[in-house]
């Protein structure tokens, strides 16, 4: 799979392969906020590495905001409103079993930015980048239902729409996001069935952005993006009433 996960990891270092570890284990809630670690001594014995290599593991996830390190006290782990939710390993690390809430919040992220960024693309999209959507809804047409294609397809025609919409920062969020982006397609598909039948929605965003009609391609992008999030409500047990509108999402 072309995930963010895979290619942060496919030639990870030893310090990297224990900051992943480490990392999973407090976003997992395995070691809550508020816990301090073992020992540098106990903790390189128990992982079998180095204490270099540990050292180094520590300085990433200090730079994540995921855990601090005092004289005395030892190091800690940040409550969550420390950690940064945007890293990619940060959000790798949710998966493959992401808490409820965490995926709920990702989806809202997406429904504030997604129908904006849509209707820049179709203002600001280059022949070539409409092209290129084209290109992947049809794959999307072909991608067989249940297999991993569906999410690999899905993911590549969200985020040329971020491209096509001319902002760096956008770009940067398609980037960031990825591997979540993957596990919430995972999740809220609803099987086969809901591949095909969220084609229409989708060949409906892709056919604004080619009509250069940015309204109509914030509209379709809005409407897809609400009812993923009804449907993955459903899925989680959730009532499908929410507050959308009272915020105007």
């Amino acid at each position: 799979m072309s995930s963010t996960m895979s290619r942060t990891y496919a030639k990870r270092s030893l310090h990297s392969i224990v900051a992943h570890d480490l990392g999973a284990r407090i976003v997992s809630g395995k070691l809550a906020p508020g816990d301090v670690l073992p020992t540098e001594a106990a903790l390189s014995e128990s992982l079998d590495v180095s204490r270099t290599a540990l050292r180094e593991a520590i300085k990433i996830l200090s730079a994540k905001g995921l855990i601090e390190s005092r004289p005395k006290t030892g190091t800690r782990v940040k409550p969550r409103s420390s950690w940064n939710l945007l890293d990619p390993d940060v959000l790798s690390w949710h998966f493959p079993d992401p808490d409820p809430a965490f995926l709920y919040s990702l989806l809202e992220t997406r429904l504030i930015i997604e129908p904006n960024t849509a209707a820049m693309a179709a203002v600001r999209a280059t022949p070539e980048q409409i092209k290129h959507l084209e290109t992947a809804y049809f794959e999307m047409e072909k991608a067989e239902p249940g297999t991993e294609a569906v999410y690999i397809t899905d993911l590549v025609f969200h985020q040329g729409i971020l491209d096509a919409s001319g902002n760096d920062f956008m770009k940067s969020f398609g980037m960031l996001i990825e591997t979540a982006l993957i596990g919430s397609f995972r999740l809220s598909s609803g099987g086969p069935k809901a591949h095909v039948k969220s084609l229409p929605d989708h060949h409906a965003v892709y056919a604004a952005i080619s009509q250069r009609d940015p309204e109509e391609a914030r509209s379709k992008m809005h409407g897809l993006l609400r009812r993923t999030m009804r449907e993955l409500r459903k899925e989680l047990g959730m009532s499908v009433e929410h507050d959308w509108d009272q915020i105007g999402l």
